[in-house]
């Protein structure tokens, strides 16, 4: 009897993304490194540069994260000054993530080490591909159903 072929680890949607993100990460925190960010952290601050206060759940939306892996990415950058959390004008029990002025300093001083990687990255696939795949990417992580 003939057994169904196994699908390589190769084949798996999950897999090769996982393994790009973990290729991408380790080159984006080794450049940050010296500004004492993780790409994490850095992803963090960058959400907190517009204009309007976020929410905890707002950021967590759009970083794609639950609530309670955004505390504990949040506690390091509130602990060393780079964040706060403030209670909601309106809504008490809402809660405000803000960049602080030490935090956009840290944010523009990485931006730096954050820009050489990004020019890397298109170096090694080219501005169309890197442009298509980020694109693409996004559209992922925003797709509900795939959620």
């Amino acid at each position: 009897m003939v057994q169904p072929r196994v699908p390589t680890t190769r084949q798996c949607y999950a897999t090769a993304l996982r393994k790009a993100s973990r290729r991408l990460t380790s080159m984006y925190d080794e450049a940050l490194a010296p500004s004492g960010l993780r790409s994490t952290q850095y992803a963090i601050l960058g959400e907190l540069t517009g204009e309007e206060p976020i929410t905890i759940n707002e950021l967590a939306r759009a970083l794609v994260m639950d609530r309670s892996g955004l505390g504990h990415s949040l506690r390091p950058l509130q602990r060393d000054g780079l964040v706060r959390l403030d209670k909601g004008p309106t809504d008490r029990r809402s809660v405000h993530v803000v960049l602080t002025e030490e935090g956009r300093q840290k944010f523009d001083e990485a931006a730096v080490l954050w820009r050489s990687v990004q020019d890397r990255v298109v170096e090694v696939l080219g501005a169309l591909e890197a442009d298509q795949l980020r694109a693409r990417l996004n559209e992922i992580a925003e797709d509900d159903r795939l959620g």
